[in-house]
């Protein structure tokens, strides 16, 4: 019965094959209408292993052997005519194994595997190759039945085996509603499926419309490069020649209206920088329809440039008369700030730019030589020692005087002609503020002559400074640096003057040596702080002062050796008695300490002094007389030589002890020769 199934026939279908030799056996009966479509030999039963996937190879087992040949073929027909097809079928002649061998070799109740293969290689040599033991060793998956079970089981799957039969009216209405629904959504399917076609066809317009667009853009993006590098290379070759014709309204606002600063400063120079062109092309044989146009621009502007320049220096001017301002500030905020004003005015209104130079002159002029005889007023207001004629070597009595006396001069208060004490710190100090006038006037103490020579003098060489670099910065490259000195002397002419006449009155009846050579010392410092500034304008002025000095040290000394020559005239050309002789004494003479104290200041003072100085000549001539008058006078001893030696050697070493600790070529040579008088009369005593 299994085998039967297995083959889709029945016992007698099976005797009726065996006949199908026979003409009326290959008539196929007829078959009856049936709805389902008719079945293949792949879906005949669930138990063939012959079913495949398209492409894919299955594996062969003896199952898949027994369907694969011509029993397949005749058991596909028996079976299409057990179920009542009416269809011609081709059938050819089973020549494999005997399914009853195969189906024992599976259920191992008959021969062994091997038995079955070699008999189905006897059979049929080209299905042993295809059928082998493995294949027939193969195990199948039947759930949980055997093949035994299976057989008689009547339970088929649903999916392998479907039964056919005649449907009912009701089941045909049923079906009829089903495919009618089924047309229906297939046809709102295809009514969608044509819209989404139209959408997809507008989108595919679009989109050939975009890319016409994008098209378009990049020819005209790549036209458009094309002429941007044009104009690149045109801008850059016409932009500097553009540039130089073209003048910006803000500009024009600024120069017109804007209030004088650094950017009006700007402006200018870029008003002047377009002249400059327009000059130029002016001068040569182009002359194009833009530089027409600018040309009678560019000399309005100028013209009201230059006004505007006018109001504003004179308005600065102006404020330079004013009462307790600082001219310096002025000139650095004011002027400096602004020196190419004056730069363009030169070089476009030459004749006003010379007027407002003038003006400032005049102004400045004044301002000086008010400031400065103001201050000459308040240094004169300051207390000073006077020393006059009596105030010499030879003079005895100008140690036991308190003060110097003359026929036209009150008495001061105390002093010491002759040593230089602290009076030197005036040249050391690193004080380089001068006083103020103020605190002239206040001063209650006394001074030497110095002390007003310094502070007028350092007051005067810082203004000198300020000026002279202010002229230099402000009026330059407009004006050559010679015309630039002569505004300079014309500026402080008076108040040079002024200083000449203030160290005329300080020198003129002094005999303060130290004073005047402090002075000189002074006055050379300055020489070096102008040299150090780069001023030569005031060098005039420098020289002039020590032509005032060198020669009143020269008559100072002259008169300090006029004095002890007249000490030796006055003593006497014999010894006094022996009983004045015996009452004399060795110590050193007055005069030989002022000498001393003297010629120490003079040292301390000419450190870094040369041989050509002539205060080396004067101080040698002093030391000349000096030494003729203390020989003289030691003749008064007498026959006593010792105790007239011993006198010359206490002169001498007095002298030299005043004069050893000072440094320099000049005091090394004095030292050096007291240093030997010294010692020839300590010899001889």
């Amino acid at each position: 019965m299994w085998l039967d199934r297995l083959a889709g026939q029945s016992p007698s279908q099976s005797q009726s094959q065996s006949q199908s030799q026979s003409p009326a056996a290959s008539q196929p009966p007829s078959r009856t209408y049936s709805p389902a479509p008719a079945r293949t030999a792949s879906n005949l039963g669930p138990y063939l292993t012959s079913q495949q996937r398209p492409g894919i190879t299955p594996r062969s087992s003896s199952l898949s052997l027994a369907s694969a040949d011509s029993s397949a073929s005749t058991l596909l027909a028996a079976s299409q005519r057990a179920n009542g097809s009416a269809l011609r079928q081709t059938t050819t002649a089973y020549a494999g194994p005997d399914p009853v061998d195969i189906l024992a070799t599976l259920l191992n109740d008959g021969p062994s595997a091997s038995t079955a293969s070699k008999r189905a290689s006897e059979l049929s040599p080209s299905l042993a190759s295809l059928i082998t033991s493995e294949d027939l060793a193969a195990e199948f998956d039947f759930g949980e039945l055997s093949l035994h079970s299976l057989a008689l089981s009547n339970d088929f799957p649903s999916s392998s085996i479907q039964i056919r039969r005649p449907q009912s009216a009701e089941e045909y209405e049923t079906s009829k509603a089903k495919f009618e629904g089924l047309h229906q959504s297939i046809q709102a399917c295809d009514e969608i499926l044509a819209s989404v076609e139209t959408n997809l066809a507008s989108f595919r317009n679009d989109l050939a419309t975009v890319s016409a667009d994008i098209e378009t853009l990049q020819a005209r993006s790549a036209a458009l490069n094309i002429r941007l590098e044009n104009r690149k290379a045109v801008e850059k070759g016409l932009g500097p020649a553009v540039e130089e014709i073209s003048v910006s309204p803000v500009v024009v606002a600024k120069i017109a209206d804007g209030h004088v600063d650094e950017a009006w400063v700007k402006a200018l120079n870029e008003i002047d920088k377009r002249d400059a062109a327009y000059k130029k092309s002016d001068a040569g044989s182009e002359r194009n329809k833009g530089l027409q146009d600018l040309g009678p621009l560019l000399e309005k502007l100028i013209q009201k440039a230059i006004e505007r320049i006018r109001d504003f220096l004179v308005a600065q001017i102006k404020a330079l008369r004013s009462p307790h301002i600082n001219a310096q500030i002025i000139q650095q905020q004011n002027f400096l700030r602004f020196k190419d004003l004056f730069s363009f005015l030169h070089k476009h209104h030459p004749a006003l730019a010379n007027e407002i130079c003038l003006a400032y002159m005049n102004t400045m002029r004044w301002y000086y030589a008010n400031q400065f005889t103001r201050y000459e007023n308040a240094l004169k207001k300051i207390k000073l020692h006077v020393l006059d004629k009596l105030d010499v070597l030879g003079n005895e009595d100008t140690s036991r005087r308190g003060a110097a006396l003359s026929s036209s001069r009150i008495a001061g208060p105390p002093h010491d002609a002759f040593n230089l004490g602290r009076r030197v710190d005036i040249l050391r100090t690193s004080n380089q503020a001068a006083i103020s006038s103020y605190l002239a006037e206040e001063d209650p103490s006394t001074h030497y002559l110095e002390t007003p020579f310094r502070n007028f003098n350092l007051a005067l060489i810082d203004n000198v400074s300020a000026e002279y670099t202010f002229l230099a910065s402000f009026f330059s490259p407009a004006l050559s640096y010679s015309t630039i000195s002569q505004h300079f002397t014309y500026i402080f002419d008076p108040t040079l003057q002024l200083g000449q006449v203030l160290t005329k009155t300080l020198v003129s009846g002094t005999y303060d040596a130290i004073g005047l050579l402090l002075s000189i010392r002074l006055n050379q410092h300055f020489q070096f702080e102008l040299q150090r500034r780069k001023i030569p304008a005031a060098d005039s002025y420098i020289n002039g002062t020590a032509m005032l000095l060198w020669p009143r040290l020269q008559f100072v000394m002259n008169a300090h050796c006029e004095s002890v020559r007249a000490l030796v005239t006055a003593l006497p050309t014999r010894p006094p008695p022996k009983a004045e002789q015996a009452k004399l004494s060795t110590a050193p003479h007055v005069v030989t300490q002022r000498f001393g104290q003297l010629l120490h200041g003079i040292l301390s003072m000419s450190t870094e002094a040369g041989d050509d100085e002539p205060v080396v000549t004067s101080l040698r001539r002093l030391r000349s007389e000096i030494e003729a008058f203390l020989t003289k006078y030691s003749m008064a001893f007498g026959t006593d030589k010792r105790k007239r030696e011993r006198f010359l050697y206490t002169n001498y070493s007095l002298v030299l002890t005043i004069i050893s600790d000072v440094r320099g070529k000049l005091a090394t040579e004095e030292q050096d020769h007291f240093e030997g008088l010294k010692t020839a009369f300590q010899e001889a005593t």
